[in-house]
């Protein structure tokens, strides 16, 4: 059988072809899936798909009217799939449940450290001979409270570089992790963790309790000199209010490797053509803001996991396993 991959990006390719080799071919496309690309499918059995694919009803009727049976995603997160609608239509829909938490940990560090040294700001100067400090100055991170919304494996690992700092340490999440607890993390309420923390690092998934979980009042209720990084998917953060408390002045730095309007955007060269989206125009232009564009899992351990359990899903469908990775039929 042959395997038709949308969204892979260059450096992906030949780790996807290695691991298909032997046992199933694999065709791989740099075109996202979404209503327009979704006849490319047509005779396709099984298809593989990114984190920005559009998986709603109408691609999905069409992957379905071409033959397509099944989808294997190669993320963790599965919020731009219906399915409902893949499992009225008898579809088999997988994702991968596990990969490198450290990938996404060590990324959403190394966002916090560059906005809170002013890495970016300093590297231009430097690349024009400007070798002055003015406006260079941060903060040790030691000593200082990091709060962490969302402490499962990501969460976890994302809080251990904390200890690592010399932080304090502030948890919010539906079940407390004992490793988090052994790292002297205290659990308290959102409210109090945005106002008490001078970092604060988002690591839940997104569902629609968790949509726009720091909107106006959350952000509101974050110290003017906060750090904010945003890691995990971009719905999580209003945007437009995260703009509203910029244009006022506030915090520190804010790191943002996702965008909650970042399909059609994000794994595009978009550097020759006008920006239609003003909210993401307008956020790359404040000095204490940076934004890159859903890169933090990207790393060859991380990728390699995915890629693997990618094939694994499409080798469990055809030989009819059921892992935890299924996501449709959900029983």
């Amino acid at each position: 059988m042959e395997i038709l991959a949308f969204g892979v990006q260059a450096d992906e390719k030949p780790l996807i072809e290695r691991a298909f080799a032997g046992h199933h071919e694999v065709r791989c496309l740099d075109v996202f899936l979404n209503e327009d690309t979704a006849p490319i499918a047509a005779g396709y059995e099984a298809i593989s798909t990114s984190v920005n694919a559009d998986l709603g009803a109408r691609v999905l009727e069409l992957l379905a009217a071409g033959g397509t049976r099944m989808v294997a995603q190669r993320s963790t997160g599965f919020n731009n799939i219906d399915l409902d609608v893949a499992e009225r239509l008898g579809m088999t829909v997988a994702r991968v449940s596990y990969y490198s938490p450290y990938a996404v940990a060590e990324f959403a560090w190394a966002l916090a450290m560059a906005v809170n040294r002013r890495i970016v700001r300093a590297s231009t100067r430097t690349r024009d001979f400007d070798f002055r400090l003015d406006g260079l100055m941060g903060r040790d991170m030691y000593g200082r409270t990091a709060g962490v919304l969302g402490t499962g494996k990501i969460g976890e690992a994302f809080a251990r570089i904390a200890h690592g700092f010399g932080m304090r340490l502030l948890g919010w999440d539906v079940a407390e992790n004992p490793a988090c607890m052994e790292l002297g993390m205290r659990y308290v309420p959102k409210d109090q963790l945005l106002a008490d923390s001078d970092l604060v690092s988002l690591h839940v998934p997104l569902m629609p309790e968790t949509r726009h979980l720091i909107d106006a009042p959350a952000l509101k209720a974050m110290r003017d000199d906060a750090i904010l990084v945003n890691s995990s998917r971009g719905g999580l953060i209003d945007t437009a209010a995260l703009v509203a408390e910029l244009r006022e002045g506030r915090f520190t730095g804010v790191g943002l490797d996702v965008y909650e309007a970042e399909a059609g955007l994000f794994f595009l060269d978009k550097s020759l053509e006008a920006i239609e989206d003003d909210t993401l125009a307008r956020l790359v232009t404040f000095p204490n803001v940076l934004v890159t564009s859903h890169q933090a899992y990207y790393t060859v351990d991380a990728v390699g996991q995915i890629v693997d359990a990618t094939v694994q899903n499409v080798l469990d469908y055809t030989e009819g396993r059921r892992s935890e990775n299924v996501l449709v039929p959900r029983s």
